[in-house]
């Protein structure tokens, strides 16, 4: 056999098994789940209220947070899965009393009856009922500083000034009159996984 025959049968045999190789499945490895520093702390958040007031509670599964430390240009309102660890995040608006100047940044808290203010504190949510913007969770103060929630009649409710769309036009959400309102498709998350005896806790919690 010559030296040129010999020669061409190795290059043939090397791309063979080059083909074969990359014929071969290969090995995927998993890659570990990981959540935003900013979903880690309000985990943790979640956690530490449940814990807190959990002899009130009906439900411990998920926990609403609401950090007004934000402006309501965000989402600030996030639904904390207790057992799944994942946090998702809505946009919430804040009370006339707590941003006077109607620039979308919650600015003080309020328990006071008139003071069209949002609270801050832990809320227990109850039953749905109809109201003036339709199906709302009614909303029960558990803490020192939202003892006036009921007589208030701040609850969880969908507005329209609460949607996106209010984003494009204004760059800021409009305001409550101290209740948590949510767009009106966000809202629906809401009655299905933060109703029931569920918490909501709000702060200005700098957790971003």
């Amino acid at each position: 056999m010559s030296k040129a025959k010999t020669t061409r049968r190795a290059v043939i045999a090397g791309l063979g098994a080059s083909a074969a190789v990359l014929a071969m499945p290969r090995r995927v490895f998993a890659q570990g789940y990981s959540i935003s520093a900013q979903h880690r702390k309000v985990l943790d958040v979640a956690r530490e209220q449940v814990a807190r007031v959990a002899d009130r509670l009906w439900r411990t599964d998920i926990a609403g947070i609401a950090d007004f430390s934000l402006p309501s240009a965000l989402p600030r309102f996030h639904f904390a899965d207790l057992e799944k660890g994942t946090v998702r995040s809505f946009l919430v608006a804040h009370g006339k009393g707590s941003d006077p100047e109607h620039d979308g940044f919650l600015k003080t808290f309020s328990n006071e009856v008139g003071s069209l203010a949002t609270s801050r504190g832990a809320y227990i949510t109850n039953e749905w009922y109809v109201g003036r913007y339709g199906t709302s969770i009614r909303l029960v103060g558990a803490d020192a500083d939202n003892t006036n929630v009921l007589e208030r009649a701040i609850v969880l409710h969908r507005a329209w000034y609460a949607n996106p769309a209010m984003l494009e036009k204004w760059g800021k959400l409009g305001r409550s009159d101290g209740c948590f309102a949510m767009g009106e498709a966000d809202f629906n998350e809401a009655l299905w996984h933060l109703s029931g005896g569920r918490l909501i806790y709000a702060d200005r919690l700098g957790l971003s």
